[in-house]
Formats: structure tokens, sequence, C-alpha cells
């Protein structure tokens, strides 16, 4: 069990769906992760939290109805910690990327905004009151790992150094290169050129599961598609890259050494 109580800045602490269709989503998710779910906006609205055995590790909502359309395909989002989420507004512009959502508060759990790099991918900004974000990680049926999939990498990770201090390092992976990013000496996440054609700019997001194939083929007995079929990645581990019935893009990864072991 890996149990978080605080990110440091730059690390991602958080992810959410955005769904044309919170209950089917609810419902593929918790079957597929054993999820279960209470709303925190109660009868103002739908912001359904997802725990696993008892601790928080995601959300599930509807879209924003005054950005995006109703029926617009589900998609994965991931939040970036920051102490100084007006101090990283404030710098985003200078920086190269674009303010989509100015900083506000969310009482009692904390304060927000959301930004874009340069390349394209947008991202939450979470600065932690009450709720610190995931707070079971690495382990089946939580978050294991964020990447910043783009063709924009050389605008974009200088500008993630500048607005929150997260460090670049490419490294080789299997026949190729990978960018791991870094925060405090400790890797947080990766960047990457988009694998295949046509596969758009966007920060992705890997659960960690106990089979790859397992996890595929449950996901496509609930309705999920499977883009790429399990494949192996030297020292990391086991991966599939799944498509959900209500739009949204994730991988599932069965780590080549589990979280304890």
């Amino acid at each position: 069990m890996v149990e978080r109580t605080s990110y440091a800045p730059g690390t991602p602490n958080w992810v959410d769906l955005q769904s044309p269709d919170v209950d089917a989503s609810r419902a593929f998710y918790g079957a597929l992760f054993e999820w279960a779910f209470e709303n925190a906006m109660g009868d103002e609205g739908e912001y359904w939290m997802a725990s696993l055995r008892g601790l928080p590790v995601a959300a599930i909502g509807g879209h924003n109805p005054e950005s995006t359309p109703a029926d617009a395909p589900a998609r994965w989002n991931t939040y970036l910690a920051t102490d100084r989420v007006d101090d990283v507004v404030a710098a985003t512009a200078d920086a190269g990327g674009m303010v989509v959502l100015p900083a506000f508060d969310i009482p009692g759990a904390g304060r927000m905004a959301w930004i874009a790099d340069p390349s394209g991918p947008d991202a939450g900004l979470w600065q932690a009151d009450g709720h610190i974000g995931s707070r079971r990680v690495n382990e089946p049926g939580a978050p294991v790992w964020n990447e910043l999939i783009t063709t924009g990498l050389d605008a974009a990770l200088p500008f993630y150094k500048n607005v929150l201090g997260i460090d670049a390092v490419t490294t080789q992976m299997g026949d190729g290169e990978y960018t791991i990013l870094r925060v405090d000496g400790n890797d947080v996440g990766g960047a990457t050129r988009p694998p295949m054609p046509g596969t758009a700019n966007h920060w992705h997001v890997y659960f960690a599961v106990e089979s790859a194939e397992g996890a595929a083929a449950k996901a496509e007995s609930l309705g999920a598609s499977v883009i790429v079929a399990p494949f192996d990645i030297p020292t990391v581990g086991r991966v599939a890259v799944l498509h959900d019935p209500q739009g949204g893009f994730f991988s599932v990864l069965e780590p080549a050494n589990p979280a304890g072991e």
C-alpha cells in the first residue's frame, strides 16, 4: 500500500475525468478498478470522488458547459501541485503559456487554476488545503504515472521548469529516448512525443494494475476498446492503452517492480 500525505510543488497530484455521461463512466471505472464513489458537490452538481479502500484516488464529473459541449468525448485531466497557484498563473503568459481558467477557491479543499503550455496541452494547478489530491497511488486501481505527450517538447519542457520548477532529464528507454520529469531529484512523471500518428498533444494518465492482460480484457468486456494491446517497456513494466466507452483515453501499467517489493 502506498499512501500519500503531501506532494512537493510540481508533482502530479490529482486526476479527474470529464465525461458526457457521468453515470456510465462511474459504472465503467467502478467495475474496472473497484472504485467507490461519493458526490463531493451534494445538491449543487456532480463531482464524484472515487476512493479505493477508503482513500481518494480520482474523480469523475461532467463537462464544463461554459467551455465544452455536453456531448464531447470524455477526457482525463492531470493536476500539478503548487503552493503558490497565483504566482504560477502570473508567470504563465511570460513563459509562453496561456491561462485557461484564473485561480479560484474551492472552500475547504484548496485553490485551483487551469493553464496550457506553449505546445497546447492543458493541466490543472492545485494548491491543497483540505484535499491534497490522490491519497493512494502506485498500487492496483490507483494512479501510477502521468505523462506529457506533445510534439512540442522543446517549448513545453522549459515552460514547466520556469513556472513550476520541474526538471527534465532525457534517458534511453528501449529503442528510443524518453524524458523523465523530476522534482527535487524524484521522478514524478514523463514526457514524450506522440507514439502514434494522429495522437493529440495531451497529459496522459496511467493506472496501476496487477495484470495488463487482465485489465485490458476486463475493460473490453465493459465496453472499452483496446487501442494498444499489452506490451513490455524494459525495467518499467507491461502497458496497454485503452479507450473507455465514453471516449476517454488512458493506460494501465503492470509495474515491473510493484510498490513494496
